[in-house]
C-alpha cells in the first residue's frame, strides 16, 4: 500500500507514503492523539507513527490495507472493551475500517486512559 519501501525516519514520512484519503485520516488520527496528550513525544518505532509519554510507549497506529490499526497496548484494549465492540480488536489492537469513519471520542477516551497508566508508572518509579 505504500508509494515507497524505504523505511520512514519520521511520521510525516510514513504518512506520505500512503493515498491523500489514508493520508487524512492518519492525521487527523495523529492531531487527536496530541490533543488528548500534548505532552507526547513522537517516533518511529517498528516501523509505525509512535507515541511515548513520561518516556513510555502511549500508542501506536499504522495503516494497513483494509483498516487503520490503532495499537494502545492490552490495557487500553481492555479498559474500553465494550465501547470498542463494534470494532474488530485483539490483546492490543483496534481496527479502523477505511469505510467508518474513526470515532474519535473512543480514541480520546484511550489515549487519556494510557497516559493516566503512564503518570501512574512515573509517579511509582517504575
Amino acid at each position: 500500500m505504500p508509494k515507497t519501501s524505504e523505511p520512514p525516519k519520521t511520521i510525516d514520512e510514513y504518512i506520505e507514503k500512503f493515498p491523500k484519503d489514508i493520508q487524512d485520516k492518519l492525521r487527523e488520527l495523529r492531531k487527536v492523539i496530541k490533543e488528548t496528550a500534548p505532552e507526547v513525544t513522537e517516533t518511529i518505532s517498528y516501523q509505525m507513527p509512535t507515541f511515548k509519554l513520561y518516556d513510555r510507549y502511549l500508542v501506536y497506529f499504522s495503516a494497513n490495507k483494509k483498516h487503520i490499526g490503532c495499537y494502545p497496548f492490552p490495557s487500553g484494549i481492555e479498559a474500553f472493551k465494550k465501547e470498542s465492540s463494534d470494532y474488530s480488536t485483539s490483546k492490543g489492537t483496534i481496527r479502523f475500517p477505511y469505510d467508518k469513519p474513526i470515532p474519535f471520542d473512543l480514541v480520546r477516551k484511550i489515549v487519556k486512559y494510557r497516559a493516566e497508566e503512564n503518570l501512574k508508572l512515573q509517579k511509582k518509579g517504575k
